[in-house]
């Protein structure tokens, strides 16, 4: 086993100097240096096709992110262009992932799942001053979000299932952001889902304060909204948008049913996820399938609970008293996992 830790960051004020405060902690760090090094040696690594039409669609669903994407750019000294490639979530590849997301009426527990090479190790919580929602969640590409909570009530996650048939359009971490920021309901996140343009084939799970959660299967040609309470990698409507190879995606799906999982409280849905002996933790890390994190998101109580690894008692987040203007004394997450390389924002080199 190896040590991993997650940063938190906390912040509150203007999307501008949201980016400027990020871009100065990204200037020294490993995280910007280990990225540089992969984005040098993945060949594929632009995808940014027309800076014009990032811009108008960030206007359409998420105008804040310009000028937050503008103080990233102004802290690094770098052009804007530079920004929206590395930051913006649009056309953007990156490796695929597992994931598995459980939601009874007061919670929703998720695992992430993915290398831990291409995982960032920053967990943040902001709070806008100009616009948008306040939201806490795990960041991925700097501006987006694996999994979160609003301060609405609204959490979300999302669960990867086919790059294949890919177009242009946001990735998920963006769309995990814009949702977060701006939508208050499930129906609210439905409706946008719907419209936005979207460039691979993922599940997204939403719920909110009703209780109620939809799995929300998007790719590129359709978006379909069912009722469940349980998603993993694959499609149950939009069966045709399915990777050739479903079995392991169903196998964990019918091992959390057998758990009789309408029925658990957050403690024994959070065991069932997070625990090395269940059959949902995966530790197929050089697959990009290993559970990096386990996350809960309770919406009524606005608490949201973290951990790196597994068998993890998770460390506990009070959102409702951040929004009420006490900030964390948290400062970084530590776990351990059963692999060797490090997260972007740890020290590569040792």
């Amino acid at each position: 086993m190896n040590q991993y830790y997650s940063d938190v960051i906390q912040f509150t004020g203007s999307h501008y100097d949201f980016g400027y405060m990020q871009g100065e902690l990204l200037k020294d760090s490993y995280l910007l240096k280990n990225r540089q090094k992969q984005w040098a040696s993945q060949r594929r690594r632009h995808f940014i096709i027309d800076i014009e039409t990032a811009r108008e669609h960030f206007l359409n669903f998420i105008s804040s992110m310009l000028d937050e994407l503008q103080g990233l750019a102004d802290a690094l000294n770098w052009p804007i262009e530079d920004a929206y490639r590395e930051f913006g979530g649009y056309y953007v590849e990156y490796e695929r992932s597992g994931c598995s997301i459980l939601t009874g009426s007061e919670f929703m527990v998720r695992n992430y799942d993915s290398h831990p090479g291409y995982y960032e190790g920053r967990y943040v919580i902001y709070q806008p001053t100009d616009s948008g929602y306040a939201t806490i969640g795990p960041s991925m590409q700097i501006t987006g979000r694996t999994d979160g909570l609003n301060e609405k009530g609204l959490a979300m996650g999302y669960n990867f299932v086919n790059r294949v048939g890919s177009a242009d359009g946001f990735l998920c971490n963006m769309i995990g952001r814009i949702i977060l920021e701006t939508c208050a309901t499930v129906e609210e996140a439905i409706d946008l889902l719907k419209e936005i343009p979207h460039r691979t084939t993922f599940s997204y799970v939403l719920t909110d304060l009703s209780g109620e959660t939809y799995v929300v299967e998007a790719s590129a040609r359709r978006v379909v909204a069912r009722k469940s309470n349980i998603s993993t990698n694959h499609f149950e409507v939009l069966t045709e948008e399915n990777r050739y190879r479903t079995q392991e995606s169903i196998q964990r799906q019918e091992a959390i049913k057998e758990q009789n999982s309408d029925q658990l409280n957050l403690i024994k849905a959070y065991q069932l996820l997070n625990n090395r002996d269940q059959a949902i933790f995966s530790e197929k890390y050089d697959a990009s399938a290993g559970t990096i994190h386990t996350a809960a998101y309770l919406p009524k109580e606005k608490k949201a609970l973290f951990a790196i690894g597994g068998n993890r008692m998770p460390v506990t987040f009070d959102f409702a008293d951040y929004l009420a203007g006490n900030r964390t004394n948290i400062k970084r997450i530590r776990g351990k996992l059963d692999f060797h390389t490090p997260f972007v924002n740890m020290n590569q080199d040792k």
